[in-house]
């Protein structure tokens, strides 16, 4: 720790109790700017690592929940195929009646899904932060 030098008082000494108070609030000040640095700085991983994480949640319910709307319909309920005399396609007709329900019920559930996992928390392992290898390790 550095020497810090005060100005003395009238008999030459500087009272130890004030001076133990002064290197306390030094210590105390330095360990809240260090504290504060590194808050600042590991934010931003950990925001995007609570992103990720949220995004495969996301992926997770979207995919399920679109599966299972998709399980109550067939190739058929969406589309119409016409063909000609001699059994060629000649037209495909797209029932949008069908597919706006597909999309409202997937929307649907997704967002129900969602509302019922609304509570559910995102944990961060610390060895996210270093691709390979642990921050804190115990040695054996």
């Amino acid at each position: 720790m550095p020497k810090v030098y005060f100005n003395r008082f009238q008999n030459g000494k500087i009272d130890s109790k004030r001076r133990k108070i002064l290197k306390i609030c030094l210590i105390l000040i330095i360990a809240v700017a260090v504290m504060i640095f590194i808050v600042k700085s590991i934010n931003p991983i950990i925001d995007e690592i609570c992103m990720d994480e949220s995004k495969k949640k996301a992926t997770l319910i979207s995919n399920s929940q679109a599966t299972e709307v998709m399980s109550r319909y067939s190739y058929d309920d969406v589309v119409t195929i016409y063909r000609d005399s001699n059994d060629n396609i000649s037209m495909l007709k797209s029932n949008i009646i069908t597919i706006n329900e597909i999309t409202s019920d997937v929307a649907i559930k997704i967002q129900e899904e969602f509302e019922k996992n609304r509570e559910s928390k995102v944990y961060v392992k610390f060895r996210k932060f270093d691709g390979k290898q642990n921050i804190f390790r115990i040695r054996t």
